[in-house]
């Protein structure tokens, strides 16, 4: 006998076409048969060792997190209901070109320094792996939720260049593709740029082409943050998609925003050019939050040649009074690279995390100039986390009906005061722009979360509600569901989604988490 039947459940099941009644049986930790209308058809209905009945309730795949920041969140919070809790049954980590493999012992210490702001320290985590494969067989440890990784690009030219804004010669572009080649065949889907973020920034787009071309004979993906999201954001769009058609390699567009004042009302521009893109072959797909904030670490929004030689050289920098008010003109007038060209609004800045208990009270705070800041950072050895109120609804909503949309919180579940997105992103798009506002259809918004990034991640069997397909599901109330996490309550859990399975079983379970760990490294299919 099967050992579960959901029955009765209005299935929603990630192609986009309408909802059907049914009932679900799972076994193995697959979908082992659906029978539509059983009740009302007046056939024999399955039976199973369990049943539960799903009357009112809808029944998804399971939700995929196409940018998340769980990097060491996923092993050293065993519970992880800030993405359990959302009917989230993968992420996909190594964001943003800064992750912590592949790595040697120098690389390591920096890097851990650089994104402490993202995922803490990791003084409670055992970094017993240095390779890609070596960190995907930690994750196989058991994990609250299924991950995929990206390779950093950040981080491989860390490991081989070192922090220098500089082209790497020959030999280190060679070693770079073998790198990034090695990861690939250990099983990473992808690789992923943050080019405002040191060092990845400093590298040509020659480099990256070569890279890219790499990642395509994997059949893998590229996925940057890249190099503006405020002044110059077209022109950065223009400059993956052309770069990315060069390699001939499937270009994925993280947190596809468009932000800061000089960028109001213009995500049609960014849209029409990615339809020219599409209609002429381009493989194109995009990941948004359904918020208008970024989030993000103070260090960031500095000048990325303040940022040369790593950590510890930009600490030495702030410290320095000459080197600091370089930093300040390149923040308040010029527009740094690292805040998108765009002269920093202190206003719009607000502390969400800190490193330091001690410096608690900053949380909350919106920086009031670049002295406070600048305290901030040195005190803070850069763990300082930030919420940047830069972003336009109108765009938001736009972007988020586009063809080749998907779902991805950037959560960064750091500091005391995160951004709800990183608690909040799937129901907020299902109660919010769903329910009340109708952006979107439910069926529509299923299709964006769960069947759009399994084909993008090239997973023949997730992201459906199908026979043959994996187990990874959700169960939520349409009339219900909704984000509890909000600015002044960032870690409240969600409402309305009572079941959660990842491979076939119960991670939450009448709304509380239970203490299964199902979840696995999803590594790249050939």
């Amino acid at each position: 006998m099967e050992e579960l039947v959901i029955r009765d459940a209005d299935v929603v099941d990630g192609s986009g076409e309408p909802s059907y009644r049914a009932d679900v049986v799972v076994d193995g930790g697959r979908i082992v048969s659906i029978v539509k209308e059983a009740a009302a058809a007046g056939c024999q209905r399955p039976k199973a060792m369990r049943e539960l009945d799903a009357e009112g309730l809808v029944l998804s795949p399971g939700f995929i997190d196409m940018h998340a920041h769980s990097d060491l969140a996923l092993l050293r919070d065993p519970d992880h209901s800030a993405k359990a809790a959302q009917g989230v049954t993968l992420e996909v980590l190594g964001q943003d070109g800064l992750s912590y493999a592949p790595v040697d012992d120098r690389t390591l210490a920096e890097v851990r320094r650089a994104i402490s702001g993202w995922n803490g320290h990791g003084d409670d985590v055992d970094f017993d792996w240095r390779s890609v494969g070596e960190y995907l067989d930690r994750l196989d440890g058991g994990i609250a939720v299924n991950a995929a990784y990206l390779i950093p690009q950040g981080t491989v030219r860390a490991l081989v260049v070192g922090w220098e804004d500089r082209e790497a010669t020959p030999t280190e572009l060679d070693r770079m593709r073998q790198v990034v080649a090695e990861g690939l065949e250990q099983g990473a889907v992808g690789l992923s740029s943050g080019l405002t973020y040191t060092p990845g920034m400093y590298a040509k787009d020659a480099e990256l082409t070569e890279l890219c071309r790499v990642v395509a004979s994997y059949g893998g993906y590229y996925c940057p943050h890249h190099r503006s999201y405020g002044a110059g954001a077209l022109e950065a769009y223009a400059e993956m998609v052309a770069l990315t058609r060069e390699a001939g390699c499937a270009l994925h567009l993280a947190h596809a925003t468009m932000n800061f004042g000089v960028n109001k009302g213009r995500a049609p521009e960014l849209l029409a050019l990615l339809d020219d893109a599409l209609d002429s072959g381009a493989d194109i797909s995009l990941d948004t939050y359904p918020y208008t904030p970024g989030s993000t670490t103070l260090a960031a929004l500095l000048p990325s040649w303040a940022g040369e030689g790593g950590p510890k050289e930009l600490l030495r920098r702030l410290a320095d009074e000459e080197s600091a008010e370089r930093i300040r003109y390149d923040l308040e007038v010029a527009g740094s690279d690292g805040c998108h060209g765009v002269p920093v609004d202190w206003d719009t800045v607000e502390v969400s995390g800190v490193g330091d208990a001690a410096l608690a009270g900053y949380v909350g705070r919106r920086l009031d100039g670049w002295d406070t800041a600048r305290r901030l950072l040195l005190a803070d050895r850069l763990g300082t986390t930030v919420l940047q109120h830069v972003g336009h609804e109108e765009n938001v909503r736009a972007i988020m009906r586009h063809r080749v949309h998907t779902g991805g919180s950037d959560g960064i579940l750091q500091g005391s005061k995160p951004h709800p997105r990183a608690y909040g992103t799937f129901p907020h798009y299902l109660g919010h722009y769903v329910r009340e506002l109708g952006v979107l259809s439910l069926e529509e918004c299923v299709a964006h979360l769960t069947a759009r990034p399994a084909a993008r991640l090239r997973l023949p069997d997730r992201g459906r509600v199908r026979e043959g397909y994996r187990a990874d599901l959700v169960l939520f109330d349409p009339a219900t569901v909704a984000a509890g996490s909000t600015y002044d309550a960032p870690r409240a859990l969600p409402t309305g989604i009572p079941y959660v399975l990842v491979d076939g079983r119960f991670v939450i379970e009448d709304g509380r988490r239970t203490d299964v760990l199902a979840g696995r490294a999803v590594r790249r299919t050939p």
